[in-house]
C-alpha cells in the first residue's frame, strides 16, 4: 500500500468513526432512562466516543510508535463497545435493528482497528 493509501485509509476509517459515534448518540436517546439504562447508557457513550476521539489523537501522532501506542487505545475502547451493546441487546433493555446493525459495525470496527494495530506493529 502506498503512502497515499496508507493516508486514504486511514482518513476513511476516521470517517466511519465519527458516523459511528453519531450513531452512539443516536442509540443513547433510545435508551431508558431507568437505572440500568442510565448505567449502560453512560458506560457505552463513553466508550463509544471515545474511539473516535482516540482515533483523531492517534492520526496526530508524532512517530509510528505512538500512533501504535494511540491505536492500541482505541482498540480497547472498541471492544468494550461491543461489549457494552452485546449486554444491552442480550439484556433485552432495547431490541431494535439499529442496535443490531450498530453492533455488527462495532465488531467490523473492531476487526479493523486491530487489523490496522498489527499491520503498524511490523
Amino acid at each position: 500500500m502506498t503512502n497515499q493509501n496508507w493516508l486514504e485509509y486511514k482518513i476513511q476509517i476516521r470517517d466511519r468513526l465519527k458516523i459511528f459515534a453519531l450513531n452512539i448518540l443516536q442509540l443513547s436517546e433510545m435508551l431508558p432512562k431507568s437505572e440500568r439504562g442510565r448505567i449502560l447508557n453512560n458506560q457505552l457513550t463513553r466508550s463509544g466516543t471515545s474511539t473516535y476521539a482516540n482515533y483523531r489523537a492517534a492520526l496526530r501522532g508524532r512517530s509510528k510508535a505512538e500512533f501504535f501506542s494511540k491505536l492500541s487505545i482505541v482498540v480497547e475502547e472498541a471492544d468494550e463497545t461491543e461489549m457494552w451493546l452485546d449486554l444491552i441487546i442480550d439484556s433485552d433493555i432495547l431490541e431494535t435493528t439499529f442496535i443490531k446493525n450498530l453492533h455488527s459495525e462495532s465488531l467490523e470496527l473492531l476487526k479493523i482497528l486491530a487489523s490496522m494495530r498489527r499491520k503498524v506493529s511490523k
